[in-house]
């Protein structure tokens, strides 16, 4: 029976990330289909919304937006400056230091 799996390509070799009900030594076909490129910053942004870190602007229209090179030079330039990594933010944070 067909099945949809997700792998991850390392090393020259397909991984599955999760156990395949196969018998040892079957062969398959697959089929390649990438996952669709995510930008990064809007993932980001999504999930600081979610996570209620962020809000979303009350009146959006008066927002000026920000190009994907505006952005990423903005990040560099936070990261370029940042004394600590976001990891050591959150495990400080959470008293585990």
């Amino acid at each position: 029976m067909p099945q949809i799996i997700m792998a991850v390509y390392e090393h020259g070799i397909l991984r599955p990330l999760e156990p395949l009900t196969l018998p040892e030594n079957q062969k398959v076909l697959i089929q390649i289909i990438p996952e669709p490129v995510v930008d990064k910053g809007d993932e980001i942004i999504q999930f600081l919304l979610k996570m209620g870190m962020i809000t979303p602007p009350s009146n959006p229209s008066k927002v000026s937006s920000f190009s994907k090179i505006e952005r990423r030079n903005l990040a560099d330039a936070l990261a370029k400056n940042a004394k600590q990594t976001l990891s050591e933010i959150v495990i400080e944070d959470r008293g585990q230091w």
